[in-house]
C-alpha cells in the first residue's frame, strides 16, 4: 500500500524538466581522459618505436685464423714427443716421432702456432692420418682474441653490421666481474658442418657440440679493447677479472637484432 501511495505522488509531481541532466560523474571523466591518453601514445609508438630483442648462441674465444688439426702422415708407433701443450712453435717444427717400417718420421707443424691439445703419448699406434695435435694459428703473440658465436641459421640474416655483443665466459665469475663486450665483426653467410667447424677449431667434440640443434652460421666478434683492465678488454663490470683470457675458453653469446617496428606487428 506504502508503494502505490508513493508511485501515485510521483506521477502527481510535476515534470522536472528544468533541472540539468548529468551525464557523468567526475571520476568517469578522469577515466575516459586517461584512457584516451593511453590510446594516443600506445598509437604514437607503435608508428615510431621499436623493438629490441637479442639471440643467444654458444661461443668459444679464439684467435682470429683459428686452429687445424695436425694429423701424421704415417702409420706408426710413436717413440718422442717433441712439443709440449701451451707450447708457441713456428711453422715447419716438429711436434712427434714416429717409427715405421722404413725408419722414423717427424710430424712438424704446417703452419705456425700454439699446440692446445696433444693426442699421442710415447709408444702410441697412430694410423695414417689419425690426428695427433690441435694447433692454434697465431702469428704473433700479441694477437688479439676474437669469439666465435654459432647463431642458429634463421637468425643471421637479422644480425646488422657491428651489432653489439654481450659474452658470459665459461672462467670468468659473471656476478662478479660481468659480461664481456664485444661487436659483430663478420657474419658468415654458409651454415657450418661439424666438420667445419672441427677443421677451424681444431677440435671435433666442438663441432659436435655446436651443432646438435641443426647447422649453425658462424658470427666473428671483435672484443672491445681496454687499457684499465687486466685482461685488456672492456666489461659491464669496472675492471673485469683480474687475470688474462685464454684462447679455446668456452662462451655464451648474446647479439642484438635489428631493431623491428612494431606497427608491422598490427598490420596484416
Amino acid at each position: 500500500m506504502q508503494f502505490r501511495q508513493q508511485a501515485l505522488a510521483k506521477l502527481q509531481s510535476p515534470e522536472e524538466l528544468d533541472r540539468p541532466v548529468r551525464l557523468a560523474r567526475p571520476q568517469g571523466w578522469l577515466a575516459l581522459g586517461v584512457t584516451v591518453v593511453v590510446m594516443a601514445a600506445a598509437s604514437v609508438w607503435a608508428v615510431t618505436g621499436s623493438v629490441a630483442s637479442t639471440v643467444g648462441a654458444q661461443a668459444v674465444l679464439t684467435h682470429g685464423q683459428g686452429s687445424y688439426l695436425l694429423q701424421s702422415p704415417v702409420a706408426g708407433q710413436v717413440t718422442a714427443v717433441l712439443a709440449k701443450q701451451g707450447e708457441r712453435l713456428p711453422a715447419g717444427a716438429p711436434v712427434l716421432k714416429v717409427r715405421t717400417g722404413q725408419g722414423d718420421t717427424v710430424v712438424r707443424t704446417v703452419a705456425a702456432g700454439r699446440i692446445t691439445a696433444l693426442a699421442a703419448t710415447i709408444g702410441q699406434i697412430v694410423q695414417t692420418g689419425a690426428n695427433v695435435a690441435s694447433v692454434e694459428k697465431i702469428a704473433h703473440a700479441s694477437d688479439p682474441l676474437y669469439a666465435t658465436v654459432y647463431v642458429p641459421a634463421e637468425n643471421a640474416a637479422a644480425i646488422p653490421a657491428h651489432a653489439p655483443v654481450d659474452l658470459t665466459v665459461s672462467s670468468v665469475p659473471t656476478q662478479r666481474y660481468g659480461v664481456l663486450r664485444g661487436h659483430v665483426k663478420s657474419v658468415d653467410r654458409a651454415a657450418q658442418s661439424p666438420q667445419s667447424i672441427a677443421a677451424f677449431l681444431g677440435d671435433s667434440q666442438l663441432g659436435e657440440q655446436f651443432t646438435r640443434k641443426g647447422r649453425p652460421v658462424a658470427v666473428l666478434v671483435a672484443l672491445d679493447k681496454s687499457a684499465s683492465t687486466r685482461s685488456g678488454y672492456r666489461w659491464s663490470s669496472t675492471e673485469g677479472p683480474p687475470y688474462r683470457l685464454d684462447s679455446m675458453t668456452l662462451a655464451s653469446g648474446s647479439i642484438k637484432l635489428a631493431d623491428q617496428r612494431p606497427v608491422d606487428w598490427l598490420l596484416p
